[in-house]
């Protein structure tokens, strides 16, 4: 235990009241690994709990129009980002990511997503078809779910959590939400806002608890008609399995094992600052990073030299410290994971360039049992390898050279995942054609990480089923209902 320290104690929210649970989990900082906060270690009960105030909050919501749902959700936005500092540190404090990219991506992100799905919500339009012959008319309605199940992630906690609890509330449901039990703060802090905000008690229910009591009793709730994930492919798993008797729509956003791929002709002083980046920010905790590199062999040996010495001068450091490009991984743990994925490597004769077992890490005394890593580059690695197949999930990547277009289509596509892939080069021919023959839900070329929100966000095979985005967001927190009228 943190001794005499006070630690953070977070409660369930539930029917617009904050309750107190009758077991915890200890929650640990990353930079120091020493317990900060204490989680509601929930169950069952505290998921029939939300599930009734969130069924009982429905008929009121869902009643309101477009326009007055819209009008609370710009409120959230705007007290969330009168808020950004105060949740920016909590964030990084919280999940270990340097205060710079909460205060510049997660939080900002955040606010934008209640405020973007507050403005898409006025803009849909129906179908109506005419079939005079039978003297028909048909047109479709769209009406909210009910109850909607959302589990989100550790690596963007607010990011990933607002990204489904707008779009949900804005057509119209009610939600009992799960966030991480490993980074649940900023969540609860959002609980605080909602009334302020005009969210009236049980739109909005966060419980808070590990998978296996509260994801599990969620996903199992009969009445909680549609799930929305984000997070590993084996909990993905459980879940469509427990969803199945209850035929529950499924919304599962998951992992990525997603290519670079760099033809000689790509501008090199742009790819390679971005393609580190890509490869690490977030200390690559982030489902669309470039875990393996492809580079054309008559560049390769340029490409690396430059890429090496460009990711030795990202410095792992405390989140606070606003020189760090990367702070702690999110646990010991995963940092053990990620650790014995470089170790694998090595064993199979595979070169480490930088980081991990190379390079020296210093931190301050105060952080020596943090969960740090350096940016780590491996090379000589097969396309069979676990390094090359699996999802790692940390700040580690392979740069191996390929010949022709063909043969690099081939081996991008050679892995079980569809998430996300960059391609960099000049020939724009080039470019289209390769975005096509890519098995990838999302194909950036010549950037990373531009997001355009309207447009479907989501992966092909492993990574996951169905769509996010404007359309896709609202179609699936919706039903469709067709209704022909004879006149």
């Amino acid at each position: 235990m943190a001794g005499t320290k006070t630690l953070l104690m977070l409660e369930n929210f539930i029917d617009g009241k904050f309750l107190p649970c009758s077991s915890y989990i200890d929650s640990y900082d990353p930079s120091t690994g020493e317990v900060y906060c204490r989680v509601p270690n929930s169950g069952k009960d505290e998921i029939e709990a939300a599930v009734k105030a969130a069924r009982e909050a429905f008929p009121g919501w869902s009643s309101r129009s477009p326009q007055e749902r819209s009008r609370v959700l710009n409120q959230v936005a705007d007290l969330l980002e009168q808020s950004l500092e105060e949740f920016a540190q909590a964030e990084s404090k919280d999940q270990g990511k340097t205060l710079a990219l909460a205060r510049t991506m997660d939080i900002p992100r955040s606010v934008q997503n209640f405020r973007f799905f507050a403005s898409s919500i006025l803009h849909h339009t129906s179908e109506c078809t005419q079939m005079d012959h039978l003297g028909c008319m048909h047109y479709t309605v769209r009406a909210p779910v009910g109850v909607a199940g959302l589990i989100s992630p550790w690596n963007l906690p607010l990011y990933l959590l607002t990204w489904k609890i707008a779009p949900a509330m804005a057509a119209g449901n009610t939600v009992v939400a799960k966030p991480s039990e490993l980074t649940s703060v900023t969540a609860w802090m959002l609980c605080t806002l909602l009334d302020k905000a005009g969210v009236p008690p049980g739109v909005v229910n966060i419980v808070f608890g590990t998978g296996p009591r509260v994801g599990e009793a969620l996903v199992s709730h009969p009445e909680v008609p549609l799930i929305s994930f984000t997070g590993s492919q084996p909990t993905a798993e459980r879940i469509t399995q427990l969803s199945a008797p209850h035929c529950k729509k499924l919304s599962l956003e998951l992992g990525g094992k997603n290519p670079a791929i760099i033809f000689e002709d790509a501008n090199l002083d742009e790819c390679i600052p971005a393609t580190v980046r890509s490869s690490f920010a977030n200390q690559g905790e982030i489902c669309l990073c470039t875990s393996r590199i492809f580079v054309q062999k008559s560049i390769y040996t340029e490409f690396l030299k430059r890429f090496v010495e460009a990711t030795r001068k990202w410095k792992v450091g405390i989140p606070s410290d606003p020189l760090a490009s990367m702070g702690p991984l999110i646990s010991k743990a995963h940092l053990e994971k990620v650790r014995s994925y470089v170790k694998r490597a090595l064993a199979e004769g595979a070169q480490i360039w930088c980081g991990e077992g190379v390079d020296k890490l210093n931190l301050p005394a105060r952080s020596q049992a943090g969960y740090f890593m350096l940016p780590t580059v491996i090379t000589d690695i097969k396309d069979e390898s676990c390094c090359m197949t699996e999802e790692i999930f940390g700040p580690v990547t392979c740069v191996v050279p390929f010949d022709s277009e063909e043969e690099v289509i081939e081996r991008a596509n050679n892995v079980k995942y569809g998430l996300a892939a960059t391609v960099w080069s000049s020939n724009v021919g080039r470019v289209h054609r390769v975005a096509k023959k890519l098995q990838s839900g999302l194909v950036w070329t010549n950037c990373w990480l531009i997001r355009e929100l309207n447009l479907p966000f989501g992966g092909m095979k492993s990574s996951g089923i169905g769509r996010e985005g404007a359309k896709d967001s609202y179609d699936f927190f919706t039903e469709i209902k067709t209704i022909t009228v004879k006149h």
